[in-house]
């Protein structure tokens, strides 16, 4: 079963202190194009995560967010060190009172810009338990993230099948204007020879000119080839994951042997039929896009 590239997955988990968030989207990509925003605690983990993206994910562009939730709002607020205010205070009204240079009017905006006066929450240790749980919700998510991409992959695969029918049951329809065509061509050629330039001519000849000319315009083989690039197309939806670029490459076969039947059709209702094919296709192409 195929599977799109486009996807969304999250999961989360409650620590005692905190709350662990785990976010990842793709959408389609030629290859995987990855990239992650991790809380600093968790940073040294990267590879490691890159690793299980990469390998359950294969391609896509990813975006990848873990992020913490403070359970306690007062640990999200950056100490003051209320000594070291007080100490810049204090050393700047002296020197203003040496110098004359005038005090800051606004002293806060001043004193809060001032080194070491905003001090930093104590560097916290990543522990193999606190690990064990957030890998556990990193790997929730991406599997989150793969169901989602099989369901839209099976809807893919169905609107595949629809319109590859579709093409099948258009290719059917040329048949009966083959033999029109050939009936309409002869008609065109004898009364061109006959009313327009009213000359005698070989009959066998224009037999032969005849065959030759309808040679040219023979469809059997493009028919035949479109037939088995459909029925490819189908063998390669149930041969599993990663056949994106497989099935882009038997479109674009599909497109040549359509196009063809268009430049050999020479009659109005072929043509109509291969506008039709032609549309099918697109959107198939615009579709297989999104195959992983």
């Amino acid at each position: 079963m195929i599977q799109s590239m486009t996807g969304y997955g999250k999961a989360t988990a409650e620590l005692p202190d905190k709350k662990i968030n785990v976010e990842i989207k793709s959408l389609n990509s030629k290859a995987m194009d990855l990239s992650t925003r991790i809380a600093p605690l968790y940073r040294e983990k990267e590879i490691e995560i890159r690793n299980e993206i990469a390998k359950a994910l294969e391609r896509g562009k990813v975006d990848f967010s873990l992020w913490i939730e403070k359970k306690d709002a007062c640990e999200l607020v950056t100490p003051i060190n209320q000594d070291v205010v007080v100490a810049y205070y204090e050393r700047i009204r002296a020197i203003s009172e040496a110098t004359g240079i005038p005090v800051p009017e606004d002293w806060f905006s001043t004193l809060l810009r001032m080194p070491d006066v905003m001090t930093k929450n104590d560097i916290q240790e990543l522990t193999e338990e606190e690990w064990k749980a957030v890998h556990a919700t990193v790997l929730q998510a991406i599997q989150s993230l793969v169901d989602f991409r099989k369901q839209e992959g099976a809807a893919l695969e169905k609107k595949f099948r629809e319109k590859i029918a579709n093409i099948s049951n258009l290719l059917t329809t040329v048949e009966p204007y083959e033999k029109e065509r050939i009936e309409k061509i002869k008609e065109r050629i004898t009364d061109a020879l006959e009313k327009t330039i009213s000359v005698d001519y070989d009959k066998n000849r224009l037999e032969q000119e005849l065959i030759y000319h309808i040679e040219k315009l023979d469809i059997n083989e493009e028919k035949q080839r479109l037939s088995n690039h459909l029925k490819y197309f189908i063998n390669t939806l149930e041969d599993g994951n990663g056949q994106g670029k497989k099935l882009g490459f038997i479109a674009q076969e599909m497109g040549r042997e359509i196009n063809t039947l268009g430049s050999k059709s020479n009659h109005a209702e072929m043509q109509k039929i291969v506008v039709q094919m032609k549309d099918e296709l697109e959107q198939i192409k615009e579709q297989v896009l999104n195959v992983m």
